[in-house]
């Protein structure tokens, strides 16, 4: 799953990356957004079960609904 910031949320990681950026003669990046790759392997009988179960740790744990979006994709293994 990526884990990102609202949109409407200031980044400030970003900024700081994006001026480290441009200081290193790269002046065509405009911004950067800093977000998080999280992977989980489950053992879930159907694929209902494992969207249901990373929904759930989505919204309890790894991803705060007020300032963060997610996404996340379901692969059989």
């Amino acid at each position: 799953m990526t884990v990102t910031l609202r949109s409407s949320i200031l980044d400030p990681q970003g900024k700081t990356v994006r001026q480290a950026l441009e200081n290193l003669a790269m002046p065509d990046v405009k911004e950067v957004r800093i977000g998080k790759v999280i992977e989980i392997m489950l053992a879930s009988r159907t694929k209902e079960e494992a969207i249901a179960t990373t929904e759930l740790a989505c919204k309890k744990l790894l991803a705060n609904p007020v300032m963060e979006e997610y996404s996340y994709t379901v692969e059989a293994a």
